[in-house]
């Protein structure tokens, strides 16, 4: 099976989160091969959703990263 994140996947994932979470979120496959892309809202990387095939079952993990120095901004 594909690793590799194809650009029929990267669609129905941002039709997903975008159901979930918030309409104006995207997913921007990278320039190189992986089985990476990165979730965008805005001008601001979110973080990555990886595909992960394991026994023949195909998953997507959504990571999210949050700095410190973001949440020092709040107060």
């Amino acid at each position: 099976m594909d690793k590799n994140m194809n650009p029929v996947e990267a669609a129905k994932l941002q039709q997903f989160l975008r159901g979930k979470l918030n309409p104006d979120l995207q997913v921007q496959r990278r320039n190189r091969p992986d089985e990476c892309a990165e979730i965008h809202l805005g001008d601001e990387c979110l973080g990555v959703v990886s595909k992960i095939i394991d026994e023949g079952e195909t998953s997507y993990s959504f990571e999210i990263t949050i700095l410190d120095i973001d949440l020092e901004e709040l107060g």
